[in-house]
């Protein structure tokens, strides 16, 4: 312990590897008979902002038979100062080496996160392959929005929980106690975790390949189901939500208590993979978020609430709850932030109750710069409500806006491009033309362009990403264009979106390119001063692979995904159907206004009865 600590002093932000937060849960191992270690596979600032943990932390530790403990990806310099040390990687809690818990368990929110898996792994003394790993314990497991296509990663799992965690991370860690006691082996208990609901078993299922590389088939062994059901939560009352989390000493991305008001999205944008595998959409009463957020604001003394969902303003009883917490929230001197605002439901009620986000700026997401390619993409946001949205904002104060579009998604042309520029030269000159805005303050609009990426269960999941020459190309054909000193463009690096578009459709195949990519030097390559390019490039080309084949090549409806074994309760049949409305220019309705038959379980096509 005197070796760490005197490592931790040396190091930067310190705090990061500490513990000893206000907050933090501590149990004595020996006292239980469970012992979980929660890993966020980047850095304590980022993690720490991660909604899930601090569910899952609190779920877990909640139960009288097992401890959760955290623990980050640790800087390079952090990690090279424990190498060279000897020591291992350990947890924040009771500093217990990770290879010591029963269950290592990897929330995958971000493709290029993985090899950060291999990197706490091996700092840990744990082998990297679940085949390696021939004693009962540690298990590793994963879960989160990456793991409804894990193939990529799935040689180092021995299993990955699909869908809402909190029924089935109590099921499992169920079953792991009674593994423990029991005493039978690891492939009995994969055998058996198989048979729970949401729970995949990569070892269970043999994959076959075409001669073109595509996948042949998908075959269950030993009982498997043929496809592994999401599973969800169906009433947000009755589940888990904790009332009170771990307050960082250090900044963290987000650093303030959040409610989630609803899961789920009933927009079906095209491109968006958050907005079908989180479907149905299901709302807490404002009774309940509001009982949550005052919970959470009296145990942790934070000054920020924010309401998070992937649609904020979609929540149908919203101004009667930001009612419910002004009642107290103006009085205890608390801000309410809303993250995730619609263009087309923003209102002056809304604007006006919002504390928390400065008069300075708001964020909305048109996505694509003129209305043909909205109705491509089925945003559903028409150039008059965004008219409409910017007013609303001038009126109340506002002074800048920022607007997030993407290039490269399907059937984009040139005029495309020209319109994300103009749209934003239209919303600047309605500041200036706004009778009520802010008088002698200068005003402007940030337009931040990201690249399509395809996704899984999503109707563009058969789509091929632009290759890099010609992203480049919309990048600079974008920053060239003539517009308005008021205007400021930024653009996301295509060679990261290539990459992270060959992991997100990607097949077993790929495990071989992520340990080779690691041990050559790729960490934290979600980072921009650590991601190389080339270097990914060389290890796809080693194990006779190609980017292009997985990012660039358009798939035909009949192939075999790789995903396809789980079953996303979203079925192709919808977003094949989607798809070819995309091909013809037409708009789906939102879930509320009229059921697209998904496949998501609303009992008689009322959305979020389950």
């Amino acid at each position: 312990m005197r070796k760490l600590d005197e490592i931790v002093a040396t190091v930067q932000k310190p705090a990061r590897y500490t513990g000893g937060e206000f907050g933090e849960i501590i149990k004595d191992p020996a006292s239980y008979s469970l012992h979980f270690a929660f890993c966020f596979p980047d850095s304590y600032d980022i993690g720490m902002s991660h909604l899930g943990m601090k569910l899952l932390y609190s779920l877990i530790n909640r139960r009288e038979d097992a401890y959760c403990e955290r623990v980050f990806a640790p800087s390079l310099e952090m990690g090279g100062k424990l190498k060279e040390a000897g020591l291992p990687l350990y947890s924040l809690e009771t500093k217990t080496p990770l290879a010591d818990f029963d269950v290592i368990g990897f929330t995958l929110q971000y493709e290029l996160s993985y090899t950060n898996i291999l990197y706490m792994l091996d700092l840990a003394g744990v082998p990297l392959r679940s085949a390696d790993r021939k004693d009962r314990f540690p298990l590793v497991v994963g879960g989160g929005p990456c793991a409804v296509n894990a193939e990529p990663i799935a040689d180092y799992f021995d299993l990955f929980m699909i869908g809402d965690g909190e029924d089935v991370m109590n099921e499992l860690l169920d079953l792991v106690s009674e593994y423990k006691k029991e005493g039978y082996g690891k492939k009995e208990f994969l055998k058996k975790a198989a048979r729970i609901e949401g729970v995949y078993v990569p070892s269970l299922y043999d994959v076959g390949y075409n001669e073109d590389g595509t996948v042949k088939s998908i075959t269950p062994l030993e009982g498997a189901p043929e496809k592994v059901k999401r599973c969800v939560i169906k009433d947000l009352d009755k589940a888990f939500w904790p009332e009170s989390f771990v307050v960082p000493y250090s900044e963290t991305v987000h650093d303030r208590a959040c409610v989630e008001v609803l899961r789920g999205c009933m927009r079906g944008c095209r491109f968006c993979q958050a907005g079908y595998i989180y479907r149905p959409l299901r709302e807490r009463s404002p009774e309940t978020n509001n009982r949550l957020a005052r919970a959470l604001v009296k145990s942790t003394g934070y000054e920020e609430l924010s309401l998070l969902s992937l649609s904020t303003s979609d929540y149908s009883r919203l101004e009667e709850l930001l009612d419910m917490l002004y009642s107290w929230t103006d009085e205890e001197k608390t801000s309410i932030s809303l993250p995730s605002l619609r263009v087309d439901s923003f209102t002056s009620k809304i604007r006006d109750k919002i504390t928390g986000v400065k008069k300075s700026g708001l964020t909305f997401a048109p996505e694509a710069g003129t209305q043909r390619l909205r109705d491509v993409i089925n945003k559903n946001v028409t150039e008059e409500e965004l008219r409409r949205t910017a007013d609303i904002a001038f009126d109340g104060g506002y002074t800048s806006l920022k607007l997030y579009f993407m290039c490269g998604l399907p059937t984009e042309t040139e005029e495309d491009l020209k319109g994300i520029l103009t749209l934003a030269g239209e919303i600047v000159d309605l500041f200036y033309h706004n009778p009520n805005r802010q008088k002698g303050r200068s005003f402007s609009l940030s337009a931040s362009v990201a690249c399509f990426v395809p996704k899984p269960f999503t109707p563009f999941q058969w789509e091929p990403q632009d290759d890099v020459e010609t992203l480049l190309w919309k990048q600079k054909f974008l920053r060239d264009y003539p517009r308005s000193k008021k205007i400021s463009v930024s653009v996301h690096k295509p060679y990261t979106s290539h990459i992270e578009a060959v992991f997100a459709r990607g097949d077993r195949r790929l495990s071989k390119v992520i340990e080779r990519a690691y041990k050559e030097g790729s960490v934290f390559d979600s980072w921009d001063e650590n991601f190389n390019y080339e270097r990914w490039i060389k290890c796809l080309e080693a194990e006779g692979l190609s980017a292009e084949f997985y990012a660039n090549r358009r798939r035909s409806f009949d192939e075999i995904m790789p995903w396809d074994v789980v079953d996303a309760r979203i079925t192709k049949e919808f977003l094949k159907r989607e798809a070819e409305k995309a091909y013809e220019g037409k708009t789906s309705p939102n879930c509320r206004e009229q059921c697209m038959a998904c496949g998501c379980g609303c009992k008689n096509g009322k959305v979020g009865e389950l």
